[in-house]
């Protein structure tokens, strides 16, 4: 993979990151449909702890999304279901198959990112891309917003996410019997960010 390109400024949506298996897009406003689809299936909506929505509401969120300066979202392209040659700025909406998020919320501690992956279509699945995507958007969350903890809240049922998530170096540091969740933390040290840097590098493009 190339390395990460440099960048004095970075408008939200306006870079794709490539890595081996799958390309991380801006989440636009062509891919709310097929989203929206994924988001009526109930496994996904209890994986994900969501609340469905109307198609209208979906258009809304994505927007909010879009607009919102403490969250990062990209959609997954499965590089083996692109059709054609790959365009910045293009949906590729028959490529789609999850999303991946970093959430900035913690007022405290602005250097803490909430992480959350989701590999919606079924024959993606156990193919290494929610891995490959999660460690794309932690080097791009370090390198670009100044990231420096990580944080994951999974279901107690969800073992393979919380499987994912441990291979990574999340520990675990607590577990609500109320909500039925686990909460993983991972810790960014200099030598685990060197390491990121080397076995993540993306090809970032501007718009």
């Amino acid at each position: 993979m190339a390395a990460v390109a440099k960048e004095e400024t970075r408008r939200k949506g306006s870079v794709s990151l490539e890595g081996e298996k799958v390309i991380l897009v801006p989440y636009m406003e062509s891919h709310v449909p097929k989203y929206h689809c994924w988001m009526q299936d109930p496994f996904l909506l209890e994986a994900t702890a969501s609340e469905p929505l109307s198609l209208d509401q979906e258009y809304q969120m994505q927007l909010s999304w879009s607009q919102d300066p403490h969250k990062e979202t990209f959609i997954v392209l499965d590089k083996d279901l692109v059709v054609g040659d790959f365009l910045h700025g293009e949906p590729h909406v028959e490529a789609m198959v999850g999303d991946v998020n970093v959430f900035m919320n913690d007022l405290d501690n602005p250097h803490m990112a909430e992480v959350e992956i989701m590999i919606a279509e079924p024959k993606s699945r156990g193919k290494g891309l929610g891995k490959e995507s999660v460690l794309m958007m932690v080097a791009f969350a370090i390198e670009k917003l100044g990231i420096n903890v990580f944080r994951v809240k999974i279901g107690e049922s969800n073992g393979a996410s919380l499987n994912l998530f441990k291979k990574l170096g999340f520990v675990q540091t607590s577990h609500s019997n109320i909500f039925k969740e686990v909460t993983l933390e991972f810790l960014v040290t200099q030598p685990m960010k060197e390491e990121l840097h080397s076995l993540m590098g993306t090809v970032i493009k501007h718009t």
